[in-house]
């Protein structure tokens, strides 16, 4: 089974609420390329100091 990691609905309406949350976030920091989410949330652990737990809860929260 695939662990969830709360970017599965509509990533323009997520992203757009991430830059709204987090003004340090830029759109190259949310570039999500298709298979790449790992990735992703990699780079928003280093850029905003939290946890994978911490972001799936800030995506669900969206």
């Amino acid at each position: 089974m695939k662990e969830s990691t709360g970017l599965d609905g509509n990533w323009n309406e997520i992203k757009g609420k991430l830059k709204q949350k987090f003004a340090i976030l830029t759109d190259n920091d949310l570039l999500l390329v298709e298979g790449k989410k790992d990735e992703l949330l990699g780079r928003l652990q280093k850029k905003l100091g939290k946890t994978k737990e911490e972001l799936q809860k800030i995506f669900s929260e969206l």
